[in-house]
């Protein structure tokens, strides 16, 4: 589970580069994949919502892809300069046959940026549309914080748990990426 939150730090915003650059990727596999983590909380929250770094997690990508479609999401990833980046997990057994992949990108400035994305296979995830992205259902992202994600500590995430609880639907609340 992540680390406590140092609220010291709460107001601190996503660079814009980091929205961009995930962006970017994200349009060029969009019709074969299914966003999760942080990225899929993005996706959920109102539109033009500000970038809170404690809102929704944008340090990687995490993206179901079915099995049939793996093919076509690796050689795109590889086309765009991605490399296959082994990690503790690749030998360790599971249901969603995990890899992960990065590419560095250099900003105008001359900055370096990794941009990572860890890609799951699924045939069987819940999915829901919002505006035309692919996400994880909010019940099933949720239940994912115990064993594939990490951030649970992201306000986004415990406002999902505590909207679910109330029988509320998290898709397009405005407290999906509202300071606390």
């Amino acid at each position: 589970m992540g680390a406590q939150h140092n609220t010291k730090r709460y107001g601190e915003l996503w660079p814009d580069y980091r929205i961009e650059l995930g962006l970017k990727i994200l349009e060029k596999l969009k019709q074969w994949i299914v966003i999760s983590g942080g990225w899929a909380w993005h996706f959920m929250s109102e539109m033009n919502h500000k970038e809170y770094k404690h809102a929704h997690d944008h340090k990687d990508i995490d993206i179901f892809v079915n099995p049939k479609n793996v093919g076509i999401v690796m050689q795109i990833l590889l086309d765009d300069g991605f490399e296959k980046v082994w990690t503790r997990y690749d030998h360790m057994p599971s249901q969603e046959n995990f890899r992960r992949y990065e590419k560095i990108e250099w900003l105008p400035t001359g900055r370096e940026v990794r941009v990572t994305i860890d890609f799951f296979e699924s045939k069987t995830i819940a999915t829901t549309e919002v505006n035309g992205w692919q996400v994880v259902q909010p019940e099933t992202l949720l239940s994912f914080y115990s064993n594939i994600h990490s951030s649970d500590k992201c306000w986004a995430v415990k406002t999902a748990i505590k909207l679910v609880s109330e029988g509320k639907n998290p898709i397009g609340n405005p407290l999906l990426s509202k300071m606390p």
